[in-house]
């Protein structure tokens, strides 16, 4: 390669020099960015590497002279900042629904975005706890194209999948396609959901992103779409338990002040709590009436209580009753 060609590609080395290997605590002098370009075989002068890292300035790269031991130049500002990073690979680290080796492709393309020495915290920070991850490889690609269905209003269809006890999916309705219409993506309980109008049963149900196969686009434009344009995503999740289905009704509940933060956790900032007495509150919400709603409220113990309505009663109270004989 001539070397006036090398010549040009000298900032860029630079520019990579100063992206990859400094930061506050690790400058580069002069001479050690002479000899950084020496070693990809670019040839450089003091004055020249002056007026480069004016250029870059100029460019927008906050590059900074330190005085001080360890004395040379730095990037002192980046797109993320190292606390960023590290909020971001924890998140991707403990979502269930992101692979192993998509989380290692991940946090590797995040290391990439500050300093070799900062990227040695992060990799630490990889090490901290060991999570459940998802099997399935495709959820990234499953994501891609529900995204692709809603931004073109078009239905999607798919195989769905179900966990069997040698600990293997398995497809649901001997590998029927399912057909529906998206609605939108849901995140709860670190899963992710897709909410969508199926077009078998007219119902609007929720999949676990990470059981489905194979999904595709269909040339038929998506059903209900002027409806979920005004439906309540976290209104959905918040009275839905662990993404299960049923009938939603209206309920009203007591609760131990104690488990304020309980219910705002589940239900959101925004439900109606109304004061019983000193130590007790009421509030009244809709929800998806299940076992997985029964379950949660008998974890609750006896600070929560369900007050309304009667028939609800009767179907927690059965279930309180089941629950017990499987104990004797």
């Amino acid at each position: 390669m001539p070397k006036s060609f090398h010549q040009k590609l000298k900032i860029l080395y630079l520019m990579r020099a100063f992206l990859e290997k400094t930061d506050e605590a690790h400058p580069m002098t002069v001479k050690e960015l002479i000899a950084y370009l020496e070693s990809v075989g670019i040839s450089a002068e003091r004055k020249t590497i002056y007026d480069d890292i004016e250029a870059l300035r100029i460019f927008g790269f906050d590059i900074n002279n330190r005085r001080e031991r360890p004395a040379g130049f730095y990037l002192a500002t980046r797109e993320f900042e190292l606390p960023e990073l590290k909020l971001l690979v924890d998140a991707v680290q403990s979502s269930k629904f992101i692979s192993s080796s998509k989380s290692r492709q991940l946090i590797g393309k995040l290391e990439s975005l500050t300093s070799i020495y900062e990227a040695k915290q992060l990799k630490r920070q990889v090490l901290m706890g060991s999570r459940i991850k998802t099997m399935n490889e495709s959820v990234y690609y499953n994501i891609d194209e529900i995204h692709q269905a809603l931004a073109e209003d078009r239905q999607l269809s798919f195989q769905y999948c179900e966990w069997t006890i040698e600990k293997k999916l398995r497809l649901k309705r001997d590998g029927e396609r399912y057909r529906v219409s998206p609605w939108g993506l849901i995140w709860q309980d670190e899963n992710y959901y897709m909410v969508a109008l199926d077009e078998k049963s007219g119902i609007v149900k929720h999949y676990r992103v990470d059981k489905m196969l194979k999904p595709q686009m269909e040339a038929d434009s998506r059903n209900g779409s002027e409806m979920s344009e005004y439906y309540d995503a976290a209104q959905l999740s918040s009275g839905t338990f662990g993404m299960f289905g049923g009938r939603e009704e209206l309920v009203s509940l007591e609760f131990h002040n104690r488990l304020v933060g309980v219910v705002l956790d589940r239900f959101g900032r925004d439900v109606i709590i109304r004061r019983k007495d000193e130590q007790h509150f009421f509030t009244q919400v809709r929800v998806n009436i299940s076992d997985q709603f029964f379950g949660w409220m008998a974890g609750l113990g006896s600070d929560a209580v369900l007050e309304a309505p009667e028939s609800v009663r009767t179907e927690y109270r059965e279930h309180l009753l089941k629950s017990l004989s499987n104990t004797i």
